[in-house]
């Protein structure tokens, strides 16, 4: 059974980029465009890691982490930000994230490293 992967981000090109990526990775993954329906789909989803922007429009990613906690999700979470600064890091870590990666740091296949990494897997 394929790992499965939770994308928050609202930008077309990067989702698109990483469910392709991700695909080729033999990982089912779900996209979620805004925090709220990132909530939802984690439910109903139930995905083995959420990669979770934090700039989106309604509810950002630091709330979206904190209400996937509060719930008692005890899914891996990454936080997958162009945000780099040393307080959002922090704040990120301190809220519960699992990791955290800017994305312009990093390609997409070091970002399935680091999801394979985190689930354990090689």
């Amino acid at each position: 059974m394929p790992y499965k992967i939770l994308l928050i981000d609202d930008d077309p090109f990067i989702v698109e980029m990483y469910v392709l990526k991700f695909k080729d990775e033999h990982f089912t993954i779900e996209v979620a465009s805004n925090g709220e329906d990132g909530v939802k789909k984690a439910k109903s989803f139930a995905p083995d890691v959420i990669l979770l922007d934090v700039v989106m429009p309604g509810i950002d990613g630091f709330q979206t982490l904190e209400l996937l906690r509060k719930e008692g999700n005890a899914r891996k979470i990454i936080m997958l930000t162009n945000l780099g600064q040393k307080e959002d890091v922090e704040r990120g870590m301190k809220l519960g994230a699992d990791d955290y990666i800017v994305k312009a740091h990093f390609t997409p296949s070091e970002v399935v490293a680091k999801v394979r990494s985190v689930l354990g897997i090689t």
